[in-house]
C-alpha cells in the first residue's frame, strides 16, 4: 500500500486539533480517525490482481529522434480502477511521460502512449511498469508491478547522409561519362571505339582492328563488384572526445556513408568492429540494405578500455576477404606508438590490399596554435604542434609503404573518406 499527498496534508491538518487540545486522547482518537480513513480508502481501491498489461511499440528509433512505446491496460476485475501507471525506462531513453494517470471501467481497457526521446546509442529496455490504484478519497492506493519487458535498439544517427546524393553523382558520372573512359579510369572492360589521336596504342585491339580495316581500342570503366573491407577500431582510443561525439561514432558516421556508397557503387561491403576480438561484423552478400544491417551492427557497440591487437588484424581481414581488397581501417593516429602497431599492421595489409588509414583530428589543435597570448597559451600552442608533427610523421610513414591516408576533423571525415574511395575507383586501384 502507499499514502499519497493528500494523506500527508490530511495529516498536517491533524495536528491542529492536537494543538488545540493537548493530551493523549486528542492525539488518539485524530490518530483513529486517520488510520481509519487510510484504510477504508485502500479497501475500496480496485483490485490489481485482475490487470493485464500488453506492450507493442517500435524495435528500433534512430538516435535523437521520438519513439512512442504503447501499452494496453485491460482492466479484468470488477471494479473501476483509478490511479496511475509508470514506465520502468531507463534515463538515458528520455521518457517524456513514463508517468500517466489512467481510469479503466471494470471490464475496459485503455491505450497509453509512452513518447521516447533517446539521448544514447545501443540496445534499451524497460522491463515491467507499475501501477497503483487509488481509492475514492485519493489518500492511499494499491501497488502492484507488473512483468511487462519492452525492448528500444537506438541506432546511430547517420547524419552524413547529407552527403551521399553528390558521392552518387560522382560515381554516376565514372560509371557513364566517356571522359572516364580512358587509360587509368579502369580495368573493367566496357566497349570498342575508333582510335582518336592521344589514345594510348596500349589500349589498341589488334582483332577487331583486322575486322574493321580501322583502328579500333578498348575502353575501360571503374570496377565493379570489388571487396570493401572496412575496420572499425573500438579499442580504448575511440573512447575520446572530440567535438561532441567520440571517435568512434565518427568512425560510424564515415563508414556508413562509405559502406553504403560503395554498394551503391557495385561492390561488396564487409564491416569488422574489431579491438582484441570481433565485435561486430555486418556485409552486404546477402540480400537487402546494407544500411540496415551496418546500423544494426553498430548500434550496441562501446569503446572498449583495451588495447588494439593490430598483430591479429590482417588475420581478420584475411578471413573475410582472402582477395585483393580496399582495406579501410578507422582507428587514430595519435593513440599509443604507431611504430609498434598500426605501421607494421598497415605494412603486412599493403602488401596484399589497397589500405587506407582514416582517422579523425582534433580541431582544438588549430585553436591551440593560434592562442598564444599568455605564456600558458604558448605552452599549448607547443603541444598542440608537436601533436600534428606526430601525426605528420606517422602519416608519411603510412604512405611510404603504400597507404593512403585521410586525416581529417569529425565532420569533414566521412565526406573526405567517400572521396578517397571514388579517387581509388576513378584511378582503376581497386
Amino acid at each position: 500500500m502507499a499514502i499519497s499527498g493528500r494523506f500527508v496534508v490530511l495529516v498536517l491538518l491533524g495536528l491542529v486539533p492536537v494543538l488545540l487540545f493537548p493530551g493523549w486522547s486528542a492525539v488518539l482518537a485524530t490518530g483513529a480517525m486517520l488510520l481509519a480513513l487510510l484504510a477504508v480508502d485502500g479497501l475500496i481501491a480496485g483490485s490489481l490482481r485482475p490487470v493485464r498489461v500488453t506492450r507493442a511499440g517500435p524495435e528500433n528509433a534512430a538516435l535523437d529522434s521520438i519513439a512512442e512505446a504503447v501499452l494496453t491496460l485491460h482492466n479484468d476485475g470488477g471494479r473501476r480502477l483509478k490511479g496511475t501507471l509508470r514506465d520502468g525506462w531507463q534515463p538515458s531513453a528520455g521518457a517524456r511521460d513514463p508517468v500517466q494517470d489512467i481510469d479503466v471501467p471494470a471490464g475496459e481497457g485503455r491505450r497509453l502512449t509512452v513518447r521516447l526521446h533517446p539521448v544514447r546509442r545501443g540496445d534499451l529496455t524497460s522491463p515491467h511498469v507499475t501501477l497503483r490504484s487509488f481509492g475514492p478519497l485519493g489518500l492511499a492506493a494499491r501497488q502492484r508491478t507488473i512483468a511487462c519487458p519492452g525492448s528500444l535498439r537506438v541506432l546511430p544517427p547517420f547524419h552524413s547522409r547529407r552527403h551521399l546524393p553528390s558521392k552518387l553523382r560522382q560515381l554516376r558520372e565514372l560509371d557513364g561519362k566517356a571522359a572516364v573512359q580512358i587509360r587509368g579510369a579502369g580495368t573493367e572492360f566496357d566497349s570498342l571505339r575508333d582510335y582518336v589521336r592521344g589514345d594510348d596504342v596500349r589500349s589498341i585491339d589488334w582483332r577487331a582492328t583486322a575486322r574493321r580495316s580501322a583502328v579500333v581500342v578498348r575502353t575501360w570503366r571503374p570496377e565493379r563488384d570489388r571487396r570493401v573491407v572496412i575496420i572499425l577500431d573500438t579499442s580504448r582510443t575511440s573512447a575520446a572526445r572530440i567535438g561532441d561525439e567520440t571517435r568512434l561514432d565518427t568512425g560510424m558516421e564515415a563508414a556508413l556513408l562509405l559502406g553504403v556508397l560503395a554498394e551503391r557503387g557495385g561492390d561488396r561491403v564487409d564491416f569488422v568492429a574489431f579491438d582484441r576480438r570481433v565485435r561486430a561484423r555486418a556485409g552486404s552478400a546477402g540480400q537487402g540494405n546494407i544500411l540496415g544491417r551496418l546500423v544494426q551492427a553498430m548500434a550496441p557497440l562501446e569503446a572498449e578500455l583495451i588495447e588494439m591487437d593490430w598483430t591479429a588484424l590482417p588475420a581478420q581481414v584475411r578471413a573475410v576477404s582472402p582477395h585483393r581488397s580496399l582495406v579501410v581501417l578507422l582507428t587514430t593516429l595519435d593513440g599509443g606508438a604507431p611504430e609498434e602497431g598500426l605501421l607494421p599492421a598497415a605494412e603486412r595489409l599493403a602488401s596484399r590490399h589497397v589500405v587506407v588509414v582514416a582517422a579523425v583530428r582534433d580541431p582544438q589543435l588549430g585553436t591551440m596554435l593560434r592562442e598564444r597570448d599568455d605564456a600558458t597559451g604558448v605552452y599549448r600552442a607547443a603541444a598542440a604542434e608537436r601533436a600534428l608533427l606526430q601525426r605528420t610523421a606517422v602519416t608519411a610513414e603510412l604512405r611510404r609503404i603504400g597507404a593512403e591516408v585521410v586525416d581529417a576533423e569529425p565532420h569533414q571525415l566521412p565526406p573526405r573518406l567517400a572521396d578517397m574511395y571514388i579517387k581509388l575507383k576513378a584511378a582503376g586501384r581497386l
